[in-house]
């Protein structure tokens, strides 16, 4: 009985471990993995433009200060600071009672001239008087002429006009101020010619010429426009040792005169790895892509950004030349995903 009872034992053993086998084999076996169709694409190293970075202020290659032209109180102000103007738009109005006594006055010494030119011209005719004395009537006659004339001008440069089209800048005076020949009153700036100003090392200078393309970034706008260089000074400051270098613009509503601006100028070239914007993945200010490792399986991967390049942006860190990356899946791509590659970039 008890040997019966051991044989019993032994099989149920037996049979216990053989199931338990089987089952550690069935765990054992990996579950296959989840198949995402996904746009991938192989980077490659580039050659980018190496740039020299310097920073500038945006200003106006056409500013104007407008003053009078006759001494007077202003009378009326017709613009402030920000407003547009065009050419010929009347500024600031000069209280012209000197100007009109001056006028009146010059109206009236002509009046006596003439009638001293008639009278000794009807004189000399008659032999009375000498042609000499018809000849100095007549230069007092001509020279009164030209004193109207010139009070008339005067007279209208009470109201100020503006030279140019622009916006008004600066204003210097207000009503009841006394304005004067040479004073300034107003700044007009031309908002159509910009250009930036900035200082360059005498390392890069020599790289840098007139007409070279100059990558004009505006961080307020978080844009970068393009620019040429219009001008270098060969001459450096003589304290920092740096040349003056200015790059004009493309006129734009969204630049205006004073803004901080960086200047990217072009001194060579480097080699960089690219990928389009819109395959990165940002995350609590982290970005990060899929790349596809040698099995086929999506892996994500951290990245370190550096600089833009139109919609496609340069890996610092993170990918390496013959990297394969993958992006926009259906499903969703998650690491360790099989990647199956769809056309498309």
């Amino acid at each position: 009985m008890n040997i019966l009872k051991q044989q019993t034992w032994i099989t149920l053993f037996a049979a216990t471990t053989l199931l338990s086998a089987c089952s550690e084999e069935v765990t054992r076996q990996p579950a296959m993995p989840q198949t995402t169709q996904a746009k991938t694409m192989q980077v490659h190293r580039v050659q980018v433009p190496e740039h020299y970075t310097t920073s500038g202020a945006v200003a106006s290659d056409h500013r104007v200060s407008i003053s009078a032209q006759i001494s007077g109180y202003i009378k009326a102000m017709h613009v402030r600071e920000g407003d547009k103007v065009s050419a010929g738009q009347v500024l600031v109005q000069i209280d012209p009672t000197d100007a009109k006594q001056a006028y009146l006055q010059a109206k009236a010494d002509l009046k006596d001239a003439e009638a001293d030119l008639k009278r000794f011209q009807e004189l000399a005719a008659s032999g009375a008087v000498s042609s000499q004395k018809v000849d100095k009537a007549k230069l007092r006659y001509d020279v009164a002429k030209a004193n109207v004339v010139r009070a008339k001008n005067q007279l209208s440069y009470a109201e100020v006009r503006s030279p140019v089209d622009g916006v008004v800048v600066e204003k210097r005076l207000s009503i009841g101020d006394l304005a004067s020949p040479g004073m300034p009153i107003l700044s007009i700036e031309d908002p159509n010619s910009l250009l930036v100003s900035t200082y360059v090392s005498e390392n890069y200078v020599s790289k840098i010429h007139e007409g070279d393309t100059v990558d004009i970034t505006i961080e307020s706008l978080h844009k970068t426009f393009e620019g040429t260089v219009r001008q270098v000074v060969q001459a450096a400051d003589p304290v920092s040792h740096q040349f003056l270098v200015k790059v004009a613009l493309q006129p734009s509503p969204d630049i205006h005169p004073g803004m901080f601006a960086q200047a990217g100028f072009r001194v060579g070239e480097r080699s960089a790895i690219l990928v389009p914007k819109h395959v990165l993945i940002t995350h609590s200010g982290l970005n990060a892509v899929y790349i596809v490792d040698e099995n086929g399986l999506a892996q994500y991967r951290l990245v370190r950004l550096g600089k833009a390049h139109g919609d496609q942006v340069e890996i610092v860190a993170g990918l390496r030349d013959g990297d394969t990356i993958a992006w926009d899946g259906n499903p969703d791509i998650k690491s360790g995903m099989k990647v199956q590659a769809v056309s498309g970039q």
